[in-house]
């Protein structure tokens, strides 16, 4: 049986917020009775109240730091193996056209006038012949794989970028962590 449902008055209600001024007021005091003005005090102090600071900013910067880089890493690599795992389709020709809308408004910014005509037509080009060297090099890698088969027998062991992109991803988080200590 459900228990009931106790509403509060909206005057409970405000009592039981705190608002932001009352906490910003009580750390302020807290601070102001720690430390006081450290400008005025011993140069000992000084000293010790920024050593203490400094090694606390520091320290909570790389964890911060270290959890932000885990996470967007992370999410990128999971998107990566998802996209390679056919979970989910990337439409590149919709990121490159923002990109290039990205790129022509940086571009205008920095130099006052757009990209030329020809510099777009150079870009289109150039990702459609890459397109079409993908698309060649699919067909090449499945006729030799053919090939291969139909003469041993056997499938032979692919080494997919995936995999290239997996044991670069362990060894760069080998390097940083030996390096973050």
């Amino acid at each position: 049986m459900a228990s009931p449902v106790v509403r509060k008055s909206n005057k409970e209600e405000e009592n039981d917020l705190i608002s932001i001024d009352e906490v910003s007021k009580e750390a302020k005091g807290l601070i102001d009775r720690v430390l006081g003005d450290v400008g005025k005090s011993s140069a000992t102090k000084q000293l010790i109240i920024g050593s203490i600071s400094g090694w606390f900013t520091g320290f909570m910067t790389m964890k911060v730091g270290k959890v932000a880089a885990i996470a967007v890493g992370g999410g990128i690599i999971l998107l990566q193996i998802a996209n390679h795992q056919g979970y989910i389709k990337v439409n590149w020709d919709k990121v490159y056209k923002q990109v290039d809308k990205v790129a022509d408004r940086v571009e205008e910014k920095a130099t006052g006038q757009g990209p030329k005509w020809m510099e777009k037509v150079e870009r289109y080009v150039d990702r459609k012949l890459d397109k079409a060297e993908d698309v060649l090099k699919r067909k090449e890698r499945k006729a030799r794989r053919w090939y291969h088969t139909f003469i041993s027998g056997e499938k032979p062991y692919q080494l997919k970028e995936i995999h290239i992109f997996l044991v670069a991803f362990a060894a760069g988080v080998a390097i940083g962590i030996a390096s973050g200590h």
